[in-house]
């Protein structure tokens, strides 16, 4: 029987780069994307057993469509909810629809397939079972101009550490994995390029490759971890930082200067 691995927001960034690497390990992938295009031009990059599939995560009916469009293919052993939207103003400047937008795709899109997935695997015997689900350094600490994206990506990685606690107390053999990646050089943080409040993301010291955020996120399958922040270095300063509120603020002020000018300078380079 083959190993089935379904990756959602497979169009482009993270997912791409991931459903390429889980095809290498020799998984039949299911990419899929509210952009059903992006999603076919995935697949027939990587080939093989690899195919596509339009998904809106925002809709529950959708995601388990897509489990037993995966089941038809083999047993689904790897689903990665990656799927996401960002946008970056003050949290009151957000218009409502964007609101609803960010907390509809990056939470609820995390519950909808974690859900969807955990029905699909826990009645399908034997394999290594895997669920991942992307959260971000902003799960962890504090990121004004990010407010209500990073409350989003605390729900994820709160929302998967008590999923996993779920499925051990119920004895279901899945390990869940909360990937928390800085910031990294893709279409959804350039396309924020010009939006002063988008300051902090440009502050880490190198943007990360969504080819090493594919290559850790794909490692984990081999062990338990539970939430890997990349890098981990960051992820001890985000906790540091987080354990001082009122402080860590003070702290983000200089961030977001230093975020700025090396932002200005992005758009300089790329104007």
């Amino acid at each position: 029987m083959s190993s089935v691995a379904v990756v959602t927001g497979a169009g482009r960034g993270f997912g791409r780069e991931i459903a390429r690497r889980l095809a290498g390990r020799g998984y039949a992938v299911l990419c899929t994307d509210i952009d059903d295009a992006a999603a076919a031009s995935t697949a027939e990059e990587i080939g093989g057993e690899a195919w596509s599939m339009r998904l809106d995560v925002r809709d529950p009916d959708a995601h388990h469509a897509a489990a037993a469009a995966a089941a038809e293919r083999g047993r689904i052993d790897v689903w990665v909810n990656n799927a996401g939207v960002m946008r970056t103003v003050k949290s009151w400047e957000h218009s409502d629809e964007d609101v609803r937008l960010m907390v509809d795709v990056n939470f609820m899109g995390v519950m909808w397939g974690s859900r969807a997935a955990v029905a699909a695997m826990r009645t399908s015997p034997g394999g290594d079972k895997h669920l991942i689900n992307i959260g971000s350094l902003s799960s962890l600490v504090a990121a004004p101009g990010l407010g209500v994206y990073g409350a989003t990506k605390h729900g994820v990685l709160g929302f998967s550490e008590s999923l996993q606690g779920d499925l051990m107390l119920a004895q279901v053999d899945i390990t869940v994995h909360c990937v928390c990646p800085d910031a990294a050089d893709t279409a959804l943080v350039r396309e924020e390029l010009g939006e002063e409040d988008s300051a902090l993301i440009w502050s880490t010291p190198r943007m990360l490759s969504a080819e090493e955020v594919a290559d850790q996120t794909v490692a984990l399958l081999d062990g338990k971890r539970l939430v890997a922040v990349i890098p981990r270095y960051r992820g001890w300063q985000a906790r540091a930082v987080a354990m001082t509120p009122r402080f860590g603020l003070q702290q983000v002020k200089v961030f977001r200067w230093m975020g700025n000018r090396k932002r200005e300078k992005e758009m300089k380079v790329h104007g």
